[in-house]
């Protein structure tokens, strides 16, 4: 499989700061080998969607030169764009038009979506990729765990703001979340000041609560997490206590998407994407309005979810994606293939690529989660990763 010198490169599921930098550092990495890179366009829809009709597919298919990529580490988001496509999963709704009849009826199919695993195979080949490189989360390296079971050789870098990837320690884009969350909190406690209200700041994390609880950590406040339904009576008792002992008389709460309160269901809503996920009900606008009922004080609402993804890197990230990349060409210049780029015991290191059946890596409560306090754990730190959890 994938015999060709090529190293193909691609961005898939959500956007965050430090993507540009992986790519960069791949494409002079590879200059340096003396291998052409191929930056695919909007992540897997790029190898199901291109047309192999035309030479070159401008659509999917950008060729990447350092003179090309030279500034774009200066940036966030991704040069070569994202989706959430699912190779395993194409809906008849987005099938590409430039696939026939008679090759549709070739895949597996369920009646309602396509396997275009095949399709994806036969446009590496075509591209002459010897090597892929594979930069998501959980999704995305979902499925290149299964190109990686059928002899394609390619190499993973995780990035995700909720830092929930099995196998490592940090993802990229973790940092540069935290660090805006800080700056947009810090900056919103005035309004809360001056209207004496009670602050719910919503934050991305759907099954885990790490990018709420590390915001928790350098702001000193309170968080609830996915991983513990919270109770409200305590909460609230919590929150008021905050309140009262604030000079300026507020107080507030990083709030989790996928948090629950004890007897409440995650409820989700809209249609379910490529990979089964559906959008989470707002549990800051939920908890504003059970705030404001309960104690009577006005509450304000703050969701800061895209802007923790947006812009560009903290200083964190745009180091730890520059290593990480050029680790991984490191080990394609030793013929290692199938391994994930991954910080373990605070050091950079590689792991197997992380198993989809086992879900996000996850708080785990006891060590850092004070369930009376809703706070971080502060103590017993010494000889911890810097990020909280080993892998």
């Amino acid at each position: 499989m994938a015999s060709g010198g090529k190293i193909g490169i691609l961005t898939g599921g959500g956007d965050v700061p430090g993507l540009n930098s992986v790519i960069k550092s791949a494409v002079y990495r590879a200059s340096e080998m003396g291998r052409e890179v191929i930056g695919i366009r909007r992540g897997w829809e790029g190898l199901t969607h291109l047309d192999a009709s035309q030479e070159v597919d401008a659509r999917y298919i950008r060729h990447l030169t350092r003179e090309s990529t030279r500034a774009i580490d200066r940036s966030g988001g991704t040069v070569l764009h994202t989706s959430r496509t699912n190779p395993m999963r194409i809906s008849k709704n987005r099938l590409p038009a430039n696939i026939p009849q008679s090759e549709l009826d070739k895949l597996t199919t369920d009646g309602k979506t396509y396997n275009f695993t095949p399709i994806v195979l036969r446009n590496l080949e075509r591209l002459g990729i010897g090597c892929l490189i594979v930069i998501g989360g959980d999704d995305t390296l979902g499925f290149a765990a299964a190109l990686d079971k059928l002899g394609v050789p390619l190499m993973a870098i995780p990035k995700t703001m909720d830092n929930d990837v099995q196998g490592t320690e940090y993802c990229i884009g973790f940092s540069t979340a935290i660090t805006r969350a800080k700056e947009l909190i810090n900056r919103q406690r005035t309004t809360l000041g001056s209207h004496e209200r009670i602050g719910i700041f919503r934050i991305f994390g759907r099954d885990a609560g790490f990018t709420a609880l590390y915001t928790a950590y350098v702001t000193s406040a309170r968080c609830v997490i996915p991983e513990y339904p919270f109770d409200l009576d305590l909460l609230v008792k919590l929150l008021m206590d905050d309140k009262r002992n604030n000079p300026s008389n507020y107080a507030f709460i990083i709030a989790s998407e996928g948090a629950v309160w004890t007897g409440q269901k995650a409820e989700d809503y809209g249609e379910a994407d490529a990979y089964g996920h559906r959008k989470k009900v707002d549990i800051g606008h939920a908890l504003a309005e059970i705030l404001r009922q309960r104690t009577g004080e006005e509450t304000m609402t703050s969701d800061l979810t895209y802007d923790l993804r947006s812009g560009d890197p903290d200083a964190v990230d745009q180091v730890v994606a520059t290593t990480f990349a050029n680790v991984a060409f490191d080990l394609i210049g030793d013929k290692v293939y199938g391994r994930m780029m991954a910080i373990r015991e605070g050091l950079y290191s590689h792991a197997p690529l992380p198993d989809h059946a086992l879900g996000p890596r996850t708080v785990d409560i006891e060590k850092l989660y004070n369930t009376k306090r809703y706070r971080p754990r502060y103590a017993g730190k010494l000889g911890a990763p810097v990020f909280l959890i080993s892998a």
